[in-house]
């Protein structure tokens, strides 16, 4: 177990303040000599540049540092610029997302409207320079159609070109077990990681979930309400831990090839689970 790979999710920060606090995070996670970092992308684009400048100091530690790149919003000569200044700059990972639409903004501004769009708009501009990352939802994207249908655009995206996987986060073990029976059924073989969110705050938890269509487990919900009725953080947060241990060593006993973890630019949750791992 000591071998598994494992990576870290930061969103750029708003004030060179804040950048330097990510780094001091930075610095306590590169004990767990992580495979790489990745950086968020706001909706529409709306945090490029902060993007970009997280990336450069980031990639400093000498770890491979991966953009988020969303087209949702974005056109398509935007995308290329932003593609070949990366690959000019000798990044070679980019998380590839369909992404959110700014508010106010329809699809239809959109030149590209998929992320299967995107990973195959990257290929055609950088051949195989980059290693391309995917969304994967074991518990179904929100917005699709039906289970059927998700699992079928994951396999898109994957035939357009990416390497592989990075789950939402999930709670249920089971839910990444069937996902992955599934794609195998659909002659995918590329490696899907389980995103892995450590729980330290629940209300934020909460509405995270109902926004982006992870389920909380009712057992985890209510051991969670109740420990916030009475303005318990400390119970939220050793309950959070001792959840996620438990997820995160199922997902390993069913072979799960690496961790990515969400780390909301903190290091001691992150570190104090994959402690508990022996990782």
């Amino acid at each position: 177990m000591s071998k598994t790979p494992v990576s870290f999710e930061f969103f750029p920060p708003k004030s060179d303040e804040g950048l330097e606090k990510l780094i001091k995070v930075q610095q306590k996670l590169l004990v767990k000599e992580p495979e790489f970092f990745s950086v968020t992308y706001g909706a529409g684009g709306s945090t490029r540049d902060r993007t970009w400048n997280t990336v450069m100091k980031v990639r400093e530690a000498g770890v491979d540092t991966a953009p988020h790149l969303s087209c949702v919003g974005q056109s398509r000569e935007e995308l290329v610029e932003l593609v070949e200044r990366y690959q000019a700059e000798g990044i070679t990972r980019i998380v590839v997302l369909r992404g959110d639409l700014p508010s106010g903004m329809g699809a239809a501004q959109s030149e590209l409207r998929f992320a299967d769009d995107l990973v195959r708009l990257i290929r055609e501009v950088s051949g195989d320079h980059f290693h391309l990352e995917v969304a994967a939802y074991p518990e179904m994207h929100p917005q699709a159609r039906s289970f059927s249908d998700d699992l079928d655009h994951f396999k898109r995206k994957i035939d357009a070109g990416a390497n592989s996987g990075i789950t939402q986060y999930f709670f249920n073990a089971e839910a990444y077990a069937y996902f992955m029976e599934q794609m195998e059924k659909r002659g995918v073989t590329a490696p899907v990681v389980p995103g892995i969110m450590p729980i330290t705050n629940a209300a934020n938890l909460m509405r995270f979930s109902d926004a982006c269509g992870a389920d909380i487990p009712r057992w985890i919900r209510k051991r969670l309400e109740e420990y916030q009725r009475v303005g318990d953080d400390a119970s939220v947060k050793a309950f959070g831990e001792e959840v996620v241990t438990g997820l995160c060593e199922k997902l390993l006993a069913m072979g799960a090839p690496a961790l990515h973890f969400y780390t909301m630019n903190q290091s001691v949750p992150n570190l104090r689970i994959l402690d508990n791992l022996g990782l």
